[in-house]
């Protein structure tokens, strides 16, 4: 495909980069993302993917905005109040970025409908906030081969890393870090703990950065890696993965 002169106005930042000028950006403007959670890792990953043109974003979430979320769920406004999470995400899409082809999925992840989902699109991003989809998409889109950037947040403190398979050769997966679910209740979610409002921001400006680097095949990626980000501190540090040969997913027995 060949840049329209609005987007070679638009894009003007990328193209004169020298790692994505205009071969990355066509990639961009061909790629199709899941996001899966519109809300406070979804919403700067939605809005920062459709501002960098990847061309295809879907949202999967099955929520209606409420009051309490507009303190990190940046994409909603007051007036959205009330109403389903994917519209308000995408007219918030098509007016930051009109050309961006937005498919929404107002329904929740599960193992009935997850793979015909994930089955249409490059990359999925994780901005789930339950386990039980975390556990799902990681399982999924390992059998898939398919490129996955997880977030997590809690409090003050980010969790950010990259599972995908090249050539059959996996990295680590979620499982191999964290075997199974903790038990019920043990982690609280953040209406029960809280959250700081610009952590969402901060974790999916990161996990963007990611996605954006996956697609286009720059620098290294985080496979392998777990990125982790106190915000009370104001420190990051990267852990090494290495995969478990004695996963029950990708292990080797």
């Amino acid at each position: 495909m060949k840049l329209s002169d609005e987007q070679f106005y638009r894009y003007a930042r990328h193209l004169i980069l020298d790692e994505v000028g205009e071969e990355g950006q066509e990639t961009l403007l061909k790629s199709q993302v899941l996001v899966v959670g519109a809300g406070g890792l979804g919403a700067p990953l939605l809005m920062y993917l459709a501002a960098a043109g990847v061309g295809t974003l879907g949202i999967i979430d099955s929520d209606e905005v409420d009051l309490t979320n507009l303190q990190r769920q940046i994409i909603h406004t007051t007036d959205a109040v009330g109403r389903k999470k994917t519209e308000s995400a995408r007219e918030t899409i098509f007016a930051l970025n009109p050309d961006i082809n937005v498919v929404t999925h107002n329904t929740r992840l599960d193992v009935k409908n997850a793979a015909d989902i994930v089955a249409g699109y490059d990359l999925v991003a994780d901005g789930s906030d339950n386990f039980e989809t975390r556990y799902l998409l990681n399982d999924l889109c390992y059998k898939t081969a398919t490129p996955l950037v997880a977030a997590a947040m809690l409090r003050f403190e980010g969790q950010l890393f990259t599972f995908r398979r090249n050539n059959n050769m996996p990295t680590a997966c979620y499982r191999c870090i964290f075997p199974n679910p903790p038990p019920e209740g043990l982690v609280p979610r953040c209406e029960e703990a809280g959250i700081l409002g610009a952590l969402a921001g901060v974790m999916g400006s990161l996990q963007t950065t990611e996605v954006l680097k996956e697609l286009l095949g720059l620098g290294e990626s985080l496979a392998g890696r777990m990125l982790i980000y106190d915000a009370l501190n104001t420190g990051f540090h990267t852990i090494n993965v290495p995969r478990n040969l004695a996963c029950t997913l990708c292990g080797e027995s």
